[in-house]
């Protein structure tokens, strides 16, 4: 139970995201954040945070985002490896730097 609500607490309970997108879309035609996230018993912080991702989706754009996102980690991960690789490359001393003495 929350201290201070008497109620069931619902730490990480899971909105789909078109849950999200209703809820943001209901802070717009005049009621305020502060109400929306007490009706839906969430933090400020967690209604912004989701308004920075999916404000202005609609929810007939929301299938677009979960590839969109997968896309993108693939492509993040994609260049970490290839600059891990380039740094790699770096430190390979290479034939033609190298310098040869006579005997």
């Amino acid at each position: 139970m929350c201290e201070r609500a008497r109620r069931p607490c619902h730490e990480g309970e899971q909105f789909t995201e078109a849950q999200i997108v209703y809820a943001l879309k209901q802070a717009e035609p005049g009621t305020t954040v502060a109400k929306v996230c007490r009706k839906l018993r969430i933090s400020d912080a967690t209604f912004y945070s989701r308004r920075t991702k999916y404000g202005g989706l609609s929810p007939s754009e929301l299938h677009w985002v979960k590839p969109l996102e997968d896309e993108n980690a693939k492509l993040e991960r994609l260049v970490a490896d290839l600059s891990l690789d380039k740094a790699m490359l770096r430190n390979v001393p290479s034939k033609s730097s190298e310098t040869f003495s006579a005997p």
